[in-house]
Protein backbone atom coordinates (compact mmCIF):
# COMPACT_ATOMS: atom_id res chain seq x y z
CA UNK A 1 0.00 0.00 0.00
CA UNK A 2 2.28 2.41 0.94
CA UNK A 3 4.91 1.92 -2.53
CA UNK A 4 1.05 2.49 -4.18
CA UNK A 5 0.42 5.69 -3.04
CA UNK A 6 3.80 6.62 -3.26
CA UNK A 7 3.78 6.07 -7.16
CA UNK A 8 0.11 8.23 -7.03
CA UNK A 9 1.79 10.75 -5.28
CA UNK A 10 4.95 11.21 -7.68
CA UNK A 11 2.53 10.73 -10.77
CA UNK A 12 0.50 13.92 -9.73
CA UNK A 13 3.46 15.92 -9.47
CA UNK A 14 4.57 14.71 -13.06
CA UNK A 15 1.82 15.86 -13.97
CA UNK A 16 1.21 18.80 -12.50
CA UNK A 17 2.16 22.29 -14.23
CA UNK A 18 5.79 23.52 -13.18
CA UNK A 19 5.58 25.99 -10.04
CA UNK A 20 7.76 29.33 -10.37
CA UNK A 21 11.10 29.09 -8.28
CA UNK A 22 11.04 30.84 -5.11
CA UNK A 23 12.11 33.81 -4.16
CA UNK A 24 15.58 34.21 -2.17
CA UNK A 25 13.63 35.97 0.05
CA UNK A 26 10.48 33.91 0.53
CA UNK A 27 12.09 31.69 3.38
CA UNK A 28 13.27 33.40 6.46
CA UNK A 29 14.61 31.04 8.96
CA UNK A 30 14.27 32.00 12.74
CA UNK A 31 16.71 32.54 14.65
CA UNK A 32 19.21 30.96 16.96
CA UNK A 33 18.22 32.24 20.31
CA UNK A 34 20.11 31.10 23.20
CA UNK A 35 18.81 30.62 26.69
CA UNK A 36 21.46 31.07 28.60
CA UNK A 37 23.38 34.83 29.51
CA UNK A 38 25.62 36.44 27.66
CA UNK A 39 29.13 35.64 29.20
CA UNK A 40 27.83 32.72 31.30
CA UNK A 41 30.36 30.61 32.89
CA UNK A 42 28.89 27.07 33.98
CA UNK A 43 28.98 26.95 37.61
CA UNK A 44 30.13 23.46 39.91
CA UNK A 45 26.89 22.55 41.38
CA UNK A 46 26.83 20.67 44.83
CA UNK A 47 23.74 18.90 46.85
CA UNK A 48 25.74 19.99 50.83
CA UNK A 49 24.24 17.43 53.10
CA UNK A 50 22.68 19.19 56.44
CA UNK A 51 21.71 17.70 60.05
CA UNK A 52 20.73 14.68 60.78
CA UNK A 53 18.08 13.68 63.24
CA UNK A 54 15.97 11.04 64.44
CA UNK A 55 12.97 10.99 66.62
CA UNK A 56 14.40 14.63 66.83
CA UNK A 57 17.67 14.03 68.39
CA UNK A 58 20.51 15.56 66.11
CA UNK A 59 22.79 12.40 65.04
CA UNK A 60 26.27 13.07 64.15
CA UNK A 61 27.76 10.75 61.02
CA UNK A 62 30.89 8.61 61.50
CA UNK A 63 31.30 8.99 58.06
CA UNK A 64 29.22 11.19 55.90
CA UNK A 65 29.37 10.94 52.27
CA UNK A 66 28.42 13.77 49.86
CA UNK A 67 26.68 13.90 46.79
CA UNK A 68 28.58 14.05 43.41
CA UNK A 69 29.44 17.17 42.24
CA UNK A 70 27.84 18.03 38.46
CA UNK A 71 28.20 21.06 35.97
CA UNK A 72 25.56 23.90 36.17
CA UNK A 73 24.66 27.27 34.42
CA UNK A 74 24.36 30.32 36.86
CA UNK A 75 20.81 31.34 37.87
CA UNK A 76 19.18 27.94 36.92
CA UNK A 77 16.42 27.20 37.96
CA UNK A 78 17.02 24.72 40.79
CA UNK A 79 15.07 23.76 44.04
CA UNK A 80 17.14 25.17 46.85
CA UNK A 81 16.96 21.92 49.38
CA UNK A 82 15.58 18.43 49.66
CA UNK A 83 14.58 16.24 52.30
CA UNK A 84 15.36 12.65 52.38
CA UNK A 85 13.65 9.89 55.40
CA UNK A 86 15.28 7.26 56.65
CA UNK A 87 15.74 5.00 59.55
CA UNK A 88 19.12 3.63 60.77
CA UNK A 89 19.83 -0.24 61.75
CA UNK A 90 21.92 -1.37 64.92
CA UNK A 91 25.04 -1.62 62.58
CA UNK A 92 24.17 1.91 61.86
CA UNK A 93 23.74 1.80 58.63
CA UNK A 94 21.00 4.19 56.23
CA UNK A 95 17.84 1.95 55.16
CA UNK A 96 14.62 2.82 53.70
CA UNK A 97 15.76 5.84 51.97
CA UNK A 98 13.16 7.65 50.45
CA UNK A 99 12.93 11.52 48.77
CA UNK A 100 10.67 13.27 50.93
CA UNK A 101 6.94 13.86 48.79
CA UNK A 102 6.18 17.03 47.55
CA UNK A 103 8.52 19.25 45.07
CA UNK A 104 10.76 18.58 41.72
CA UNK A 105 14.12 18.67 41.86
CA UNK A 106 16.69 17.44 39.36
CA UNK A 107 20.18 16.15 39.85
CA UNK A 108 19.54 14.40 43.31
CA UNK A 109 19.75 11.26 41.65
CA UNK A 110 22.83 10.47 43.97
CA UNK A 111 21.82 11.65 47.37
CA UNK A 112 20.18 8.37 48.13
CA UNK A 113 22.89 6.60 47.06
CA UNK A 114 25.65 8.83 48.75
CA UNK A 115 23.57 8.44 51.96
CA UNK A 116 23.58 4.76 51.71
CA UNK A 117 27.56 4.92 51.53
CA UNK A 118 27.54 6.74 54.87
CA UNK A 119 27.37 5.21 58.10
CA UNK A 120 26.47 6.12 61.89
CA UNK A 121 27.30 5.26 65.52
CA UNK A 122 26.49 1.37 65.55
CA UNK A 123 24.75 0.29 68.80
CA UNK A 124 21.46 1.66 68.60
CA UNK A 125 18.61 0.77 66.00
CA UNK A 126 17.32 4.58 65.07
CA UNK A 127 13.60 5.24 63.06
CA UNK A 128 11.79 8.43 62.11
CA UNK A 129 15.56 9.66 60.72
CA UNK A 130 15.63 12.84 58.28
CA UNK A 131 18.21 15.13 56.63
CA UNK A 132 17.74 18.53 54.46
CA UNK A 133 20.62 18.77 51.23
CA UNK A 134 20.56 22.57 50.40
CA UNK A 135 22.13 23.07 47.19
CA UNK A 136 25.50 25.18 46.32
CA UNK A 137 26.90 26.71 42.85
CA UNK A 138 29.81 28.12 42.73
CA UNK A 139 31.33 29.62 39.52
CA UNK A 140 34.51 27.09 38.54
CA UNK A 141 36.84 30.08 39.11
CA UNK A 142 36.10 30.15 42.53
CA UNK A 143 35.26 26.45 43.30
CA UNK A 144 37.22 24.27 45.86
CA UNK A 145 40.16 23.05 43.92
CA UNK A 146 39.73 19.70 46.01
CA UNK A 147 35.94 19.73 44.64
CA UNK A 148 37.07 20.45 40.64
CA UNK A 149 39.55 17.37 41.46
CA UNK A 150 36.70 15.08 42.51
CA UNK A 151 34.30 16.08 39.23
CA UNK A 152 37.36 15.04 37.07
CA UNK A 153 37.51 11.99 38.63
CA UNK A 154 33.63 11.05 37.92
CA UNK A 155 32.43 13.89 35.64
CA UNK A 156 29.01 13.31 35.83
CA UNK A 157 27.69 16.41 33.41
CA UNK A 158 30.46 16.09 30.73
CA UNK A 159 34.28 16.96 30.75
CA UNK A 160 35.75 20.14 33.35
CA UNK A 161 35.76 22.89 31.36
CA UNK A 162 39.20 24.75 31.07
CA UNK A 163 38.06 27.47 33.82
CA UNK A 164 37.89 24.40 36.29
CA UNK A 165 41.60 23.11 35.34
CA UNK A 166 42.93 26.86 35.50
CA UNK A 167 42.23 25.98 39.35
CA UNK A 168 43.49 23.08 39.60
CA UNK A 169 46.85 23.82 37.11
CA UNK A 170 47.07 27.70 37.37
CA UNK A 171 47.96 29.31 33.74
CA UNK A 172 51.80 29.69 33.67
CA UNK A 173 52.15 26.20 35.64
CA UNK A 174 55.06 24.42 33.05
CA UNK A 175 53.76 21.42 33.24
CA UNK A 176 50.98 22.82 31.13
CA UNK A 177 52.10 25.08 29.40
CA UNK A 178 55.43 23.61 27.46
CA UNK A 179 54.89 20.54 25.37
CA UNK A 180 54.15 17.70 27.71
CA UNK A 181 56.15 15.29 28.20
CA UNK A 182 55.93 11.91 26.63
CA UNK A 183 55.33 8.99 28.87
CA UNK A 184 58.03 6.25 28.73
CA UNK A 185 57.13 4.24 31.63
CA UNK A 186 53.62 4.60 33.22
CA UNK A 187 53.24 2.54 36.73
CA UNK A 188 50.37 1.68 38.57
CA UNK A 189 49.31 0.93 41.85
CA UNK A 190 48.48 -2.90 42.92
CA UNK A 191 44.69 -2.29 43.58
CA UNK A 192 44.26 -5.56 45.06
CA UNK A 193 46.79 -5.21 47.77
CA UNK A 194 44.85 -2.94 49.68
CA UNK A 195 40.71 -2.81 50.25
CA UNK A 196 38.96 -0.57 48.56
CA UNK A 197 36.41 2.09 50.27
CA UNK A 198 32.74 0.68 49.95
CA UNK A 199 30.44 2.96 48.67
CA UNK A 200 33.25 5.78 47.36
CA UNK A 201 35.29 5.65 43.57
CA UNK A 202 38.39 5.97 45.76
CA UNK A 203 40.96 8.58 44.32
CA UNK A 204 44.56 10.10 44.58
CA UNK A 205 45.97 12.75 42.89
CA UNK A 206 49.42 13.07 42.75
CA UNK A 207 51.68 15.95 42.37
CA UNK A 208 55.20 16.02 41.27
CA UNK A 209 57.84 18.14 39.13
CA UNK A 210 60.27 16.27 36.20
CA UNK A 211 63.99 17.03 36.47
CA UNK A 212 66.20 17.45 33.24
CA UNK A 213 66.36 13.64 32.85
CA UNK A 214 62.53 13.30 32.91
CA UNK A 215 62.58 11.69 36.43
CA UNK A 216 59.62 12.63 38.67
CA UNK A 217 60.73 14.34 42.09
CA UNK A 218 58.83 16.33 44.64
CA UNK A 219 56.37 13.74 44.68
CA UNK A 220 53.32 14.07 46.54
CA UNK A 221 49.68 13.65 47.39
CA UNK A 222 47.83 17.21 46.94
CA UNK A 223 44.19 15.70 46.96
CA UNK A 224 41.95 12.73 46.99
CA UNK A 225 39.85 10.81 49.46
CA UNK A 226 41.86 10.13 52.49
CA UNK A 227 42.51 6.35 51.79
CA UNK A 228 45.85 5.88 53.17
CA UNK A 229 46.91 2.92 51.45
CA UNK A 230 45.59 3.95 47.97
CA UNK A 231 47.58 7.36 48.62
CA UNK A 232 51.02 5.76 49.18
CA UNK A 233 50.93 3.39 46.59
CA UNK A 234 49.86 5.80 44.16
CA UNK A 235 52.85 8.02 44.73
CA UNK A 236 55.22 4.78 44.71
CA UNK A 237 53.47 4.33 41.24
CA UNK A 238 54.30 8.32 40.07
CA UNK A 239 57.85 7.94 41.43
CA UNK A 240 58.20 5.00 39.09
CA UNK A 241 57.27 5.93 36.23
CA UNK A 242 59.36 7.93 33.72
CA UNK A 243 59.39 10.95 30.92
CA UNK A 244 61.39 12.12 28.26
CA UNK A 245 63.59 14.48 29.48
CA UNK A 246 62.89 18.01 30.13
CA UNK A 247 62.82 19.88 33.59
CA UNK A 248 59.16 20.64 34.74
CA UNK A 249 57.06 21.87 37.38
CA UNK A 250 53.07 21.13 38.70
CA UNK A 251 52.52 18.05 37.57
CA UNK A 252 49.62 15.94 38.14
CA UNK A 253 48.29 12.54 37.31
CA UNK A 254 45.42 10.99 39.45
CA UNK A 255 44.72 7.17 39.99
CA UNK A 256 40.98 5.88 40.95
CA UNK A 257 40.13 2.88 42.47
CA UNK A 258 36.04 1.30 42.50
CA UNK A 259 34.14 1.26 45.42
CA UNK A 260 33.88 -1.79 47.37
CA UNK A 261 30.83 -3.57 47.00
CA UNK A 262 27.77 -2.86 49.59
CA UNK A 263 25.57 -6.06 50.29
CA UNK A 264 22.25 -5.45 50.58
CA UNK A 265 20.69 -6.26 54.12
CA UNK A 266 19.63 -9.59 54.78
CA UNK A 267 16.04 -10.13 53.17
CA UNK A 268 13.23 -11.13 55.82
CA UNK A 269 11.11 -13.79 55.29
CA UNK A 270 7.85 -11.66 56.24
CA UNK A 271 7.59 -8.09 55.95
CA UNK A 272 4.26 -6.82 58.08
CA UNK A 273 1.91 -9.60 56.78
CA UNK A 274 3.48 -10.22 53.88
CA UNK A 275 5.52 -13.34 52.76
CA UNK A 276 8.01 -12.59 50.80
CA UNK A 277 7.84 -16.26 49.30
CA UNK A 278 4.04 -16.86 48.52
CA UNK A 279 4.07 -17.17 44.74
CA UNK A 280 1.30 -17.82 42.49
CA UNK A 281 0.64 -21.33 41.18
CA UNK A 282 2.05 -20.17 37.54
CA UNK A 283 5.52 -19.42 37.91
CA UNK A 284 6.77 -18.81 34.53
CA UNK A 285 6.53 -15.63 32.21
CA UNK A 286 5.74 -15.07 28.91
CA UNK A 287 7.29 -11.76 28.70
CA UNK A 288 9.39 -9.72 31.05
CA UNK A 289 11.66 -6.33 30.50
CA UNK A 290 15.06 -6.26 30.74
CA UNK A 291 16.41 -5.31 34.01
CA UNK A 292 17.96 -2.00 34.40
CA UNK A 293 20.25 -1.73 37.39
CA UNK A 294 19.40 1.81 39.07
CA UNK A 295 22.91 3.23 37.87
CA UNK A 296 23.54 5.85 40.91
CA UNK A 297 23.74 2.72 43.10
CA UNK A 298 25.30 0.80 40.61
CA UNK A 299 27.92 3.86 40.27
CA UNK A 300 28.80 3.17 43.93
CA UNK A 301 28.47 -0.91 43.99
CA UNK A 302 25.07 -1.10 46.43
CA UNK A 303 23.17 -3.60 46.20
CA UNK A 304 19.36 -3.90 46.83
CA UNK A 305 16.58 -5.99 46.88
CA UNK A 306 12.71 -5.40 46.87
CA UNK A 307 9.56 -7.46 47.38
CA UNK A 308 6.79 -6.64 44.78
CA UNK A 309 3.31 -8.01 45.10
CA UNK A 310 0.47 -8.45 42.23
CA UNK A 311 -2.32 -9.77 40.93
CA UNK A 312 -3.05 -11.38 37.53
CA UNK A 313 -6.02 -11.43 35.23
CA UNK A 314 -6.60 -14.83 33.24
CA UNK A 315 -5.47 -13.55 29.85
CA UNK A 316 -1.86 -13.18 31.55
CA UNK A 317 -1.75 -9.16 32.26
CA UNK A 318 -0.41 -7.80 35.49
CA UNK A 319 -2.17 -5.37 37.62
CA UNK A 320 -2.62 -3.73 41.07
CA UNK A 321 1.17 -3.84 41.65
CA UNK A 322 2.42 -2.32 44.50
CA UNK A 323 6.02 -2.08 46.37
CA UNK A 324 5.99 -3.82 49.43
CA UNK A 325 9.29 -3.28 50.65
CA UNK A 326 12.96 -2.16 49.02
CA UNK A 327 15.98 -1.82 50.28
CA UNK A 328 18.09 -0.03 50.52
CA UNK A 329 16.36 3.03 49.04
CA UNK A 330 13.35 3.59 47.33
CA UNK A 331 14.91 3.74 43.86
CA UNK A 332 15.15 -0.19 43.45
CA UNK A 333 11.44 -0.73 44.25
CA UNK A 334 10.54 1.76 41.58
CA UNK A 335 12.46 -0.11 39.02
CA UNK A 336 10.80 -3.16 40.30
CA UNK A 337 7.57 -1.88 39.56
CA UNK A 338 8.25 -0.75 36.20
CA UNK A 339 9.58 -4.61 35.34
CA UNK A 340 6.10 -6.02 36.94
CA UNK A 341 4.51 -3.49 35.07
CA UNK A 342 5.48 -4.28 31.56
CA UNK A 343 5.20 -8.06 31.98
CA UNK A 344 3.11 -11.19 31.55
CA UNK A 345 1.85 -14.37 32.77
CA UNK A 346 0.43 -17.24 30.84
CA UNK A 347 -3.12 -17.80 30.51
CA UNK A 348 -5.31 -19.66 33.38
CA UNK A 349 -8.61 -20.09 34.08
CA UNK A 350 -8.86 -17.97 37.15
CA UNK A 351 -6.28 -15.57 37.04
CA UNK A 352 -4.29 -15.36 40.73
CA UNK A 353 -4.49 -12.68 43.46
CA UNK A 354 -1.52 -11.89 46.01
CA UNK A 355 1.26 -12.76 44.02
CA UNK A 356 4.70 -11.97 45.43
CA UNK A 357 8.17 -11.12 44.24
CA UNK A 358 11.17 -10.91 45.09
CA UNK A 359 14.29 -9.03 42.69
CA UNK A 360 17.64 -9.04 43.88
CA UNK A 361 20.01 -6.15 42.50
CA UNK A 362 23.54 -7.87 42.41
CA UNK A 363 26.92 -6.45 41.27
CA UNK A 364 28.20 -9.13 38.90
CA UNK A 365 31.92 -7.99 39.56
CA UNK A 366 33.67 -7.11 42.71
CA UNK A 367 37.00 -6.03 41.52
CA UNK A 368 38.68 -2.62 40.99
CA UNK A 369 37.90 -3.30 37.08
CA UNK A 370 34.38 -0.90 36.11
CA UNK A 371 32.14 -3.80 37.42
CA UNK A 372 28.35 -4.75 35.42
CA UNK A 373 25.73 -4.71 37.10
CA UNK A 374 22.49 -8.00 36.71
CA UNK A 375 19.37 -8.04 38.45
CA UNK A 376 18.97 -11.53 39.17
CA UNK A 377 14.89 -13.03 40.74
CA UNK A 378 14.66 -15.62 42.99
Amino acid sequence: MIAVLSAAVATAQLAAPPRPAASPAAYVPPPIVSTQPVGAARTLFAWMPGTVACDGMTVAPVAMRRPLTSLSWPGADIARTVTYRFRIDAAGRPLSIAKDVGGQNIRTEDIAPSLAASRFPAGVARADCAITYTTRSTPLAEAPVADLMSYSITPMTGALPPAGWDRIMPVGTSCRTDPPPRILLRAYPDFLAFPPTPGVRGWSMVGYDLDARGRPIRVRTVGGTGNPALDTASVKAVAASRFTPGARAGCLYPYWQNPATIAAPPLPDRIGTVDTANRCPAGNWTYRPAPIYPQPWHRRAIEGWAVVAFDVAPWGDIGNVRVVASEPGADFGVEALRLLRGARKPVSATGHVGCVERIYFVMKAKTPAPADPVVTYD
